[in-house]
Formats: structure tokens, C-alpha cells, sequence
């Protein structure tokens, strides 16, 4: 295991990354919540979505009936539609891991002459490498699907992730504790500001933690306060610009014995590093569903 893998844990980051989960400077960025339709009526007609149209690509044959299974906890048209995603984009996608969201913008952005960067994990890590190999595969076995996503790579010492004022939307689907683990939470903002065109937009997708106290700088539960991803993106000159419900669970504590993984799809039942509990009850936790999450949307001046 690579230098920095050795800060978070190895199985947390993978089930995460593989897609079996993904302060004072904030004092004058007022929040503003929005609401967000859970469909655009012009797109689903009598005989189904419309092709090309963000329904189409959520509800894609394409699609694991597992990755379709957790739409009811991500609410991906309508989150993707707060974030801003239009036809003909250049998005920029952190960590995509197995490619759970990139499975729906993949293809959305090739109908539309839009391009996908997939900003992969540096291939330091041999289990790291395979999961970036797979997704390279996926990716180029369908290019009349998928279109041809550019793959980058962003870790510690990693180049840019996208050239310089070329990018439209940033997303941080449910990555954001993974990247305080490996301790890149900070330069990967940075690498967003610069990617973004002037007035572009970051969407980010997150374990949200209750607010007050102080924020844990790993992650180790997985959770994040929102006023501590407010301050990444103002730190690295992002506006806050509005957040939504969408993700919201009011049945998340937050706090359950083996953190945000405690709860689906991950459902861990015993510390990391050990056997899985067999006897562990996770009707309990199972019964909360996905975590409660926020989203949020920065902009560029």
C-alpha cells in the first residue's frame, strides 16, 4: 500500500469508491435553498423517456439494477438538474470509481456533443489501478454509448486534472470523505476552481454531519459538515450558490457503530479490518436506508 493510502481505511475508501455506497471566511455566504422537480415533463412520453433527455439515461438498460436500486436515496435527474448539467457540457467528474453517476453522464453528454473527464485515482495502488482498469473498459467497450470520456488521473502529486478554464460543471459525487482520507480534499477544490470556465458550476453530493463541533479532518464516519465543504470552496475561491434537500434523510443519527457504513449498501457489521459479524442486526440500520446527504452547488466568479 502506497504513502497516503496508509491515512484512511482501505476497505471504507474502496466500498465507497467502487460505488457500494462516491467558518469565517462562510459567514457572508448566505444559504439558499431550491427545490428541484423530480422530472421535466417534455422528456417521458406514453412510450417512455425521451432519448437523449436525463430520464433516458437514468432509466438505461445500461444501468445494474443495483446502481438503479439506490436512485430512490440519490435522486440523480433531479440532482444532476440542480447542478446545472445541460446538453454539450464538458463535466468534470472526481473519482468516479466503478462510474455510478458516469453510467448516466457518460451517455447523456454523447447525445448532446458533450464530453466526460473522469478524474481517476493515481494508479499507485494495484487495487486502485484494477478499479480505474475496469472503468476504462466499461467506458471503451460502448463508445457508441458512452461516447469517449478522457480519463486524467488526480491523487498527491498528480498533474491537472483538466486543462484550465475548459470545464463547464465540476461534480463530487459522494467523494468528498474519501478525498479528506487520502488528504486531497483541498487540492482537488483547487483543481476545480482552475478547471472551471468563469461563472461555471461544482456540484457536490456528501455525507452530511450535524452541524457544530469540529469536523473530524479524515472522515473517519464518513460524514461531513456542510460548513466545512463551504470552507474548501471558499478556500479555494469558489461562491457558494445554493443548496437542496434532495438527498435529505431525516432518519440518519448519524451515529451508528461502524460510522456512515453501518448503513446500505455497504452494511458493515464488524471494526474494519475483521471478519463480518454474522449475528449483527442490520434491521435497525436498514430500516434508516442511505445516509442523510446535502447538496450542494458552488459557482466561479
Amino acid at each position: 500500500m502506497h504513502a497516503w493510502s496508509a491515512r484512511y481505511s482501505r476497505r471504507r475508501f474502496l466500498t465507497t469508491a467502487t460505488g457500494l455506497t462516491g467558518m469565517s471566511m462562510l459567514g457572508a455566504c448566505g444559504r439558499k435553498a431550491e427545490t428541484v422537480s423530480a422530472d421535466d415533463p417534455a422528456a417521458v412520453g406514453p412510450s417512455g423517456p425521451s432519448p437523449g433527455t436525463l430520464e433516458w439515461a437514468t432509466a438505461g438498460e445500461w444501468r445494474t439494477p443495483e446502481d438503479k436500486g439506490r436512485d430512490v436515496w440519490r435522486h440523480p435527474v433531479q440532482s444532476l438538474r440542480f447542478w446545472g448539467l445541460k446538453p454539450g457540457m464538458t463535466v468534470l467528474e472526481f473519482w468516479p470509481g466503478s462510474g455510478w453517476y458516469s453510467d448516466i453522464i457518460a451517455p447523456y453528454l454523447a447525445r448532446s456533443g458533450g464530453k466526460l473527464i473522469a478524474a481517476q485515482f493515481q494508479q499507485t495502488d494495484p487495487v486502485l489501478a484494477a478499479i480505474v482498469e475496469r472503468y476504462r473498459k466499461t467506458m471503451a467497450a460502448r463508445p457508441g454509448l458512452y461516447g469517449e470520456p478522457v480519463l486524467t488521473s488526480f491523487g498527491p502529486t498528480s498533474g491537472e486534472a483538466a486543462p484550465a478554464g475548459t470545464v463547464d460543471l465540476v461534480l463530487f459525487p459522494s467523494v468528498i470523505h474519501n478525498l479528506m482520507m487520502a488528504g486531497t480534499a483541498d487540492k482537488a477544490f483547487r483543481e476545480a476552481f482552475k478547471a472551471l470556465k468563469p461563472g461555471g458550476h461544482v456540484g457536490v453530493e456528501e455525507h452530511r454531519a450535524p452541524a457544530g463541533g469540529v469536523q473530524d479532518v479524515l472522515a473517519t464516519q464518513g460524514y461531513v459538515q456542510e460548513d466545512y465543504v463551504k470552507r474548501l470552496a471558499a478556500d479555494a475561491g469558489l461562491r457558494f450558490d445554493a443548496a437542496s434537500e434532495i438527498n435529505a434523510n431525516p432518519k440518519d443519527s448519524h451515529d451508528h457503530p461502524f460510522g456512515v457504513w453501518t448503513l446500505p449498501p455497504t452494511r458493515q457489521s464488524a471494526p474494519t479490518g475483521q471478519p463480518d459479524d454474522l449475528k449483527f442486526d442490520h434491521a435497525k440500520y436498514d430500516a434508516v436506508g442511505e445516509s442523510d446527504r446535502m447538496t450542494l452547488r458552488f459557482v466561479k466568479p
